[in-house]
């Protein structure tokens, strides 16, 4: 049961706020979060503006992840850029880079007399956003981590046990071949973002190197090593699933055509991020299983962590002290455990702080949701490691569109797994280059 804190914090603030107030200070954030996320973000703005009355703030919609980046930087070049914006994590290596037009959330929080912790975070969403002094560049909002989630109607009709989701590949692939066998379901599996879950993650999740220097955290002139043979061994199982109708390809980017192709039951199996789960609930009639992601049993190391998506929030230059004291207020808020813990339900993005992990399992939400809290397990499975923080490497936006080019030569048949990672890795250390001398 979705509990509204949003409403109790309103109605708390509208009880203790003074009844006169005087000219409020304005700040400005553009996000990208659209639908029933954007009307969340209007409740959590007016739940903020109601509980003082020395700052407004404003919350604009500017489109997608892309979208709202971009007028970010073209606001910025013209002066009229906005205190706060979401950006996506492929951004962040970009945003790192922008020296001089960026507001270190730490350093905000410190000016700004702000009681801000980042150990108060979850460890591998604190790292991601986190330079190599342990300082905290932007404040983390919306994480997610990607999860399985099978059909276990289909699951019973093929005779498997559906209270018993996949735990390795070996397992996906035996659940598909007996799913299509029988008849149960037309395919086995399918995946959103290709890129995210099965080669960054993929990757994380059995301990593998990203890239050099720490995946990119250590250096901006990186380079990309994701053409190892664990990865080209997944590649080349994906492309002779998908060639015996065990696997379906979702598509490019975030893979439109996967979460359809689940709902509808033609495929059993679905790999996505965990803030999908509020929308496989509403589009579903079958009975749910959730699990964490399958891995290979005899990769040493395997399964480590998964790491992050989402976005984060970045404290722009160019606004006065006033909106910056005002920002920084919002910040606070926002990390509160009672507002964090109640995104968290009303979406299935990660909850971000321990605090707001602990306040949902006091509430009996996990109780009430059986896993609900699996994401947040899986992405604390096990300590980070150089491998497994995430990564953060330049012009990464356009090497996902390489990934996708690659696999789908892959798919095609034009090349073998390794070829498709070489080439990728080859492709994409060209665009690290390019960042590096625009940006050195």
């Amino acid at each position: 049961m979705q509990r509204s804190l949003m409403a109790g914090l309103v109605l708390t603030s509208a009880l203790v706020a003074p009844l006169a107030a005087s000219a409020q200070t304005e700040i400005t954030w553009w996000h990208a979060m659209g639908g029933r996320l954007g009307e969340k973000v209007d409740e959590i703005v007016a739940a903020y503006n109601d509980s003082q009355d020395q700052f407004h703030l404003t919350a604009t919609y500017k489109g997608g992840y892309a979208e709202t980046m971009t007028s970010a930087i073209a606001a910025f070049r013209a002066g009229e850029q906005p205190d706060l914006v979401q950006v996506y994590e492929v951004g962040t290596g970009t945003m790192m880079a922008a020296e001089g037009a960026v507001y270190p959330i730490y350093q905000l929080m410190e000016d700004h007399g702000q009681d801000f912790d980042p150990s108060a975070y979850l460890s591998a969403v604190a790292g991601y956003y986190t330079n190599t002094d342990g300082q905290m560049l932007s404040m983390p909002f919306n994480s997610s981590t990607p999860i399985l989630y099978y059909n276990k109607d289909i699951f019973a009709a093929a005779g498997l046990d559906p209270d018993v989701a996949p735990v390795t590949w070996a397992d996906v692939e035996a659940a598909s071949r007996a799913i299509v066998e029988s008849g149960a379901a037309t395919c086995g599996f399918t995946s959103g973002w290709i890129s995210w879950v099965q080669l960054e993650n993929f990757s994380a999740w059995h301990n593998q190197q990203i890239g050099t220097n720490e995946n990119g955290f250590g250096s901006m002139d990186s380079k990309l090593t994701v053409n190892g043979p664990v990865q080209a061994r997944h590649w080349e199982n994906l492309a002779k699933w998908q060639a015996e109708g065990l696997f379906k390809y979702g598509g490019p980017a975030g893979g439109a055509d996967a979460p359809p192709a689940f709902y509808s039951g033609e495929c059993a199996i679905y790999m996505n991020s965990s803030a999908s789960r509020a929308g496989v609930l509403t589009n579903i009639d079958f009975d749910l299983g959730l699990g964490m992601l399958p891995y290979y049993a005899d990769v040493e190391g395997a399964p480590q962590n998964s790491i992050i998506g989402g976005a984060t929030l970045w404290a722009l230059a160019g606004a006065s002290d006033d909106e910056y004291e005002g920002l920084a207020d919002f910040l606070t808020f926002l990390s509160s455990a009672e507002v964090q813990a109640d995104f968290h339900q009303f979406s299935g993005y990660l909850p971000i702080t321990n605090a707001a992990y602990e306040l949902s399992i006091e509430q009996g939400y996990y109780d009430e949701n059986p896993g609900a809290d699996l994401a947040i397990k899986q992405i604390t499975l096990n300590e980070p490691t150089a491998n497994s923080k995430g990564l953060r490497f330049g012009n990464y936006v356009q090497i996902r569109g390489v990934i996708d080019e690659e696999f789908e030569a892959l798919l095609a048949g034009d090349k073998t797994a390794q070829e498709a990672l070489d080439d990728l890795v080859e492709r994409g250390n060209s665009l690290i280059a390019d960042f590096v001398e625009a940006n050195g």
